[in-house]
């Protein structure tokens, strides 16, 4: 009788156990979840504070299994939703209105207008945001970079069809800014964007965002509605 009792017991005691492993994982996770929902907030802050942005990144891609691996730079100036691109040869504007990729190397350029409904579309003046939704967070490690303290936040797509599996974003823990976004495909192929200049609120022409069709004499020009 004592036998069974005690049975009984120790069947209760690993019970509460697993309970109490349960409720601290879920605290931990939650806190966990919260630390990195308000550091991307002060980032997201941070960008909407500035009058513009100008950026100078190196982009680098790798697909071991493929035997890719590509280096290019690129740089790109932001004021709010406007943007002045200019990467791997090809220059791309948007005016508010309608996007103008220039390609140089085909004398060639392409105008199109832009869905403002689109929530999906991706933009470089949605690359500093593009976190707040869509995502699981979870706060990761914490790295000295040449004497920048980087904490990493892991972004996991909550979309089955995202064909990205995860997506490291680094940021200087003191400036609140992005210092590298490393993603990583279901396919194997890993992409990391790393920030070498970042610069806000810089003198910027009035026509920085504005397309001038006389400088491109000669250019075909394809006009998508």
């Amino acid at each position: 009788m004592n036998f069974l009792i005690m049975n009984k017991i120790m069947l209760k005691m690993k019970n509460l156990i697993w309970i109490s492993i349960f409720f601290i994982s879920t605290i931990t996770s939650f806190s966990q979840e919260k630390k990195a929902k308000d550091l991307l907030d002060e980032v997201t802050a941070k960008v909407k504070s500035y009058e513009n942005i100008a950026i100078d990144f190196k982009y680098s891609l790798q697909n071991t299994k493929e035997n890719i691996n590509q280096d290019s730079k690129g740089n790109v100036v932001l004021k709010g939703n406007l943007y002045y691109l200019n990467f791997m040869g090809v220059t791309k504007i948007f005016d508010g209105k309608k996007t103008y990729t220039i390609v140089p190397e085909d004398e060639e350029i392409t105008i199109s207008k832009v869905d403002d409904k689109d929530e999906n579309a991706i933009t470089p003046s949605k690359m500093l945001t593009f976190f707040n939704s869509g995502y699981k967070y979870y706060w990761d490690i914490l790295q000295d970079v040449k004497g920048r303290k980087i904490q990493y936040i892991k972004l996991v797509p909550i979309s089955s069809k995202d064909q990205r599996k995860e997506i490291l974003l680094g940021i200087d823990v003191q400036t609140k800014h992005i210092y590298n976004l490393i993603e990583m495909g279901k396919n194997g192929t890993k992409t990391t964007l790393t920030v070498n200049s970042f610069k806000t609120n810089q003198p910027v022409s009035k026509n920085q965002f504005t397309f001038d069709e006389t400088k491109y004499k000669g250019y075909y020009i394809n006009r998508i509605d």
